[in-house]
């Protein structure tokens, strides 16, 4: 299984979970998505999801994300 949105992301043994706060899409263009997960990471997408990077990593858990853009 795999996907084109899944580039960045973590393949094998990996169970994450999202919860509904943590994930938030800013208002650029291409938008930003960003998501946190219960395990302390911190994911970005700044191509609309089809690209991941991890931002942060060994945090506690992340329940919400928001974000704010500066122009």
């Amino acid at each position: 299984m795999g996907g084109a949105h899944e580039k960045g992301l973590p393949q094998k043994d990996c169970y994450v979970n999202v919860l509904r706060d943590a994930m938030a899409v800013d208002s650029l263009e291409p938008c930003g998505v960003y998501f946190g997960t219960p395990g302390g990471q911190v994911y970005v997408s700044a191509n609309s999801g089809d690209t991941w990077n991890p931002i942060v990593r060994d945090l506690s858990a992340v329940l919400s994300v928001e974000v704010q853009t500066l122009k």
